[in-house]
């Protein structure tokens, strides 16, 4: 694990200054020179989309968000800063926070260094190329906003968010916005974004359908559940995506850019590959070509095992190893046992490389049925579930009804335990519990645990829900506001 903290802090300081180059990720041309053709504009687009798959957004988030869940267990204490987000005992000075945050307002600048010498209707595929810009802002600002301010649902979006950046004058030090005017920000930059594109690219790019997918979750996490509905029916409604088939799911993660259940996935090739500071590496330890120390938590296996068909415990699996007497037994680390997690792994047959998806189809027919449940269209919402139950193999008798709801209490519940089933490891279990003003319950084995404890609970009103600022941050600008 030093080892890795070692790669991490090399990966950061190079990272640190590719964003820094990132500022003119042009190969030096003058920005009058590169917006004069469309070629030049798909050329700082590219750009843009390039810094998603950084270690600093892409697995920065992924730590930040899915390590703070209850789907997965830490096997050890290690001097890394993703020990923090894991464990909820979060500092002000965190490599993940640090860089995620300065990489995120690095794709910001670039998208805005396009949206300011791009004019709308100039033509189709300039339009396009500005579309697709206005949604790399907007997913950018969102991320942040759900990683530094608080739920919107918990004060209607009156605490503090992240600073809003619409321009490139690095000069203005903006404090930050509340968290309901950089949600409104977003939300406008995605409808304008949709009004202009017209093209329908490969999973890896924006599109009109890729922004209202996005709008659809934005609007959920805002509360406002009939225009959730409303965008999920844009999507689902295209025709553009299709669930994978129950035999097909099984393959799904390791070829999401192929998939046309996927909706937007930040693309991975072989020379992407960060091996042991890849995503999957702290997953998948498998011939030592991970680190595999982060497993699947007791509580979500147990989740899974209810119906033994469920096709989605195939995204782990246990590990075993040899005694001395040669019979195979589960293998451990310091007394956590090991199941792998293989939702990061295999991609062109590399283990630790993947295509993290960001907006599938399957979550789109979760969103709506969220939403539903909480516009009491209850029958409604159940039939997006059982959709989603079948793909994953459970029969008819598995199935949610009015008249059998399988012990759950409301169809919401029913609707938020599908979510923990089908979307864990993809960053969507912390949002959907705390926007939801629900806690977040470890009551299971591992590193989150202090001496004598035999549960963690972290209500959806602690400080500790979003991280601190980082305080390299306030000290370039003052302006800021260090949250609680």
């Amino acid at each position: 694990m030093k080892r890795l903290l070692s790669i991490l802090l090399i990966w950061t300081a190079l990272l640190l200054s590719s964003c820094e180059l990132g500022l003119e990720p042009y190969n030096g041309k003058e920005a009058q020179t590169l917006f004069n053709t469309v070629e030049g504009v798909q050329d700082a687009t590219t750009g843009n989309y390039s810094l998603l798959k950084t270690l600093e957004y892409a697995t920065f988030y992924h730590f930040l968000t899915e390590y703070a869940s209850d789907n997965v267990t830490l096997s050890g204490s290690t001097g890394n800063t993703f020990f923090f987000a894991y464990n909820y005992r979060h500092i002000v000075d965190m490599t993940q926070t640090s860089g995620f945050w300065r990489c995120a307002y690095e794709l910001i600048y670039g998208a805005n260094k396009v949206i300011e010498n791009v004019s709308p209707e100039t033509s189709p595929a300039l339009d396009q190329l500005l579309g697709e810009n206005l949604f790399l802002r907007a997913m950018a600002h969102f991320d942040l906003v759900n990683t530094f301010g608080r739920p919107y649902t918990q004060n209607d979006g009156a605490g503090l968010g992240v600073m809003i950046r619409k321009d490139t004058d690095v000069k203005t030090l903006p404090p930050r916005s509340t968290v309901k005017e950089v949600y409104d920000f977003i939300i406008a930059d995605l409808l304008q974004a949709a009004s202009l594109m017209s093209v329908s690219k490969s999973n890896s790019y924006a599109s009109k359908e890729v922004a209202y997918a996005l709008l659809s979750r934005v609007y959920l996490f805002k509360g406002e559940n009939a225009k959730a509905v409303e965008y999920a029916n844009k999507v689902i409604d295209s025709g553009r995506y299709n669930l994978a088939d129950t035999e097909t799911f099984k393959k799904y993660y390791s070829q999401s850019n192929e998939s046309s259940e996927t909706i937007f996935a930040i693309k991975h090739t072989p020379v992407d590959d960060l091996g042991k500071g890849s995503i999957g590496s702290m997953y998948d330890g498998t011939g030592g070509l991970g680190w595999g120390e982060m497993y699947v938590s007791q509580s979500y296996r147990d989740l899974i095992g209810q119906h033994p068909s469920d096709v989605r415990s195939t995204f782990f699996a246990p590990f075993y190893i040899k005694d001395a007497s040669g019979k195979l037994v589960l293998a451990n680390r310091n007394g956590i046992p090991k199941y792998f997690i293989y939702k990061y792994s295999g991609q062109d047959g590399i283990q630790t490389l993947s295509s993290p998806i960001y907006l599938r189809l399957a979550d789109i027919y979760l969103i709506r049925a969220e939403a539903l449940a909480k516009l009491d269209r209850d029958v409604e919402a159940l039939a997006d579930v059982n959709r989603i139950r079948t793909r994953a193999g459970l029969s008819e008798s598995a199935h949610y009804s009015p008249a059998n709801m399988q012990g759950k209490a409301t169809a919401l519940e029913a609707v938020l335990e599908e979510r923990h089933l089908e979307l864990a490891f993809e960053c969507q279990r912390k949002f959907d519990l705390f926007r939801n003003n629900l806690p977040l319950v470890r009551n299971y084995p591992g590193y989150h645990l202090l001496s004598g404890q035999n549960s963690q609970v972290i209500e959806p009103t602690d400080p500790r829900v979003v991280y601190f600022i980082p305080q390299q941050e306030l000290i370039l600008n003052p302006n800021l506001e260090q949250n609680p």
